[in-house]
């Protein structure tokens, strides 16, 4: 049983990185490799039987995927009952090396996890695919599985795989969803341009940095007041922004704040008070293109924002860079 402990933790990174992409949450990506270790050990405890697999991480990978996919179908209900706008948990990793809340620096897991993010734009918009697609897109486009493993965990054809996965991709790269192309560089500048405008107050100086189609989409599970629809349009953004966090905001006077990296991206990470007192912590992601921001992911849902390290005194509005 040590030897397959030991085979598995080689493993664990990985699969909790697919478990990520497929679910979109941490802790339900948690739950699938536990269950994935528990059928490993049940299956291969006997030598005889691990003798049989010729490649172990292709066939972790395999039964992380069919126990995602299960997950994926029955949280189709889930999420239609869910109270307001859905968006994942992020992924929050610190720019200057800064440990985590328990004092260590990130594990191997959650290394892994990071290494292959592409931001909360995608993440949001695999939530529009059915949960075959998905799998297909990711097992293939992401992690680079053929198509005849995706095929097997499917439990169907490698043609019918490659056209599921195929309608995914047409789904990721449709017109109406946010694009994001900008590297780190660009991020950054967008980012403190973006800052810079809603701190000044001024409308049309904010205009300048969001596209005119920009989203802002925002997620309180229903703990706060947030938007139940996504907010569309430079104009109508921009006085959201402004109404929150500009010179006369809501929560200017009493916010703090501090660079960060969301699922991969730059993003911020915010803390700041209700009107009733609660306090409140935001977790904003954000899609960059051509120098413009065009979509705002705003995470204020506390369930999903656990694992946050505290913000300290000195990371005030504006965030320092």
């Amino acid at each position: 049983m040590r030897e397959l402990a030991t085979e598995f933790e080689a493993e664990r990174g990985r699969l909790l990185a697919v478990a990520h992409r497929m679910l979109g949450s941490r802790s339900e990506a948690e739950d699938a490799v536990q269950e994935t270790w528990l059928r490993y050990a049940g299956a291969l405890a006997d030598p005889a039987a691990r003798a049989e697999i010729r490649d172990l991480s292709a066939w972790l990978t395999t039964t992380c995927a069919r126990i995602c996919l299960d997950v994926l179908r029955s949280a189709r209900v889930r999420r239609e009952a869910y109270p307001g706008q859905w968006l994942p948990e992020p992924v929050v990793s610190p720019l200057d090396g800064r440990p985590t809340a328990d004092g260590y620096a990130p594990d191997p897991a959650e290394r892994a996890v990071r290494t292959d993010q592409v931001g909360t734009a995608l993440m949001v918009v695999l939530e529009r695919l059915a949960p075959e697609q998905r799998v297909a897109l990711v097992l293939h486009d992401v992690f680079a599985l053929p198509f005849a493993r995706v095929a097997g965990v499917l439990g169907t054809t490698e043609v019918a795989a490659r056209q599921l996965a195929s309608r995914a991709r047409r789904a990721v790269t449709s017109p109406d969803v946010p694009r994001h192309t900008a590297d780190p560089a660009e991020q950054r500048r967008v980012l403190k341009a973006f800052v810079a405008a809603t701190e000044s107050g001024e409308l049309d100086q904010l205009l300048q940095v969001l596209a005119p189609d920009v989203v802002f989409v925002g997620d309180s599970g229903g703990h706060f007041p947030a938007a139940r629809w996504p907010v569309l349009g430079a104009d109508s953004v921009a006085r959201l922004t402004l109404g929150l966090f500009g010179r006369t905001g809501r929560y200017v006077d009493r916010v703090l704040a501090r660079p960060v990296l969301v699922d991969g991206i730059l993003g911020l990470q915010l803390e700041t008070t209700h009107s009733d007192g609660r306090p409140i912590r935001l977790v904003t992601a954000f899609a960059v293109d051509q120098g413009r921001i065009t979509a705002i992911y705003n995470q204020l849902n506390p369930e999903k924002l656990t694992d946050l390290p505290p913000l300290d005194a000195d990371d005030g509005w504006p965030p320092r860079w």
